[in-house]
């Protein structure tokens, strides 16, 4: 008998970092409980990319909530995908928007948000917010969590 693990390639390997977000492979697996409506949630507090012109770090505190369907995405390869932007130049609307993406058309969840609380860039904070749809309804969708950039007040 097949297992949900079966098809997955990354989960339980040493592997090294992704060279760049297309090339990082997301993977998922069944969810067990398609048959209700809940959110899962992923935290980036650490997340990094490069500015596209000056090539000096950017960082962001990422909150990821999706309401599943079929399939899971699974956290290793999360984890490993999310990596991948540390040495990737792209503004803050485009990772944000990407990683959104890519797991949308990985997933097709039955609704999706991304936050993007980016750290000042020039002196300016740039947050980034994207949902496929409205939530489902009774579904219960906490507050990302993450207090928009307030300097040291």
């Amino acid at each position: 008998m097949a297992h949900y693990t079966d098809n997955l390639t990354q989960l339980g390997q040493q592997l090294g970092a992704p060279t760049d977000p297309d090339s990082a492979v997301l993977e998922r697996v069944p969810n067990p409980h398609a048959d209700i409506d809940y959110v899962a949630r992923f935290t980036a507090p650490e997340f990094t990319s490069l500015c596209p012109v000056t090539g000096q770090p950017d960082f962001a505190h990422l909150v990821i909530d999706y309401v599943p369907g079929e399939w899971l995405v699974e956290s290793k390869s999360l984890k490993l995908f999310l990596t991948a932007f540390r040495n990737h130049g792209a503004f803050h609307e485009d990772c944000t928007i990407y990683i959104a993406k890519r797991l949308r058309d990985l997933l097709a969840p039955r609704w999706l948000r991304i936050g993007g609380f980016w750290y000042p860039r020039g002196g300016i904070p740039i947050d980034v917010f994207w949902q496929t749809t409205e939530p489902p309804k009774g579904v219960l969708i906490p507050d990302f969590g993450v207090a928009t950039y307030r300097g040291r007040g």
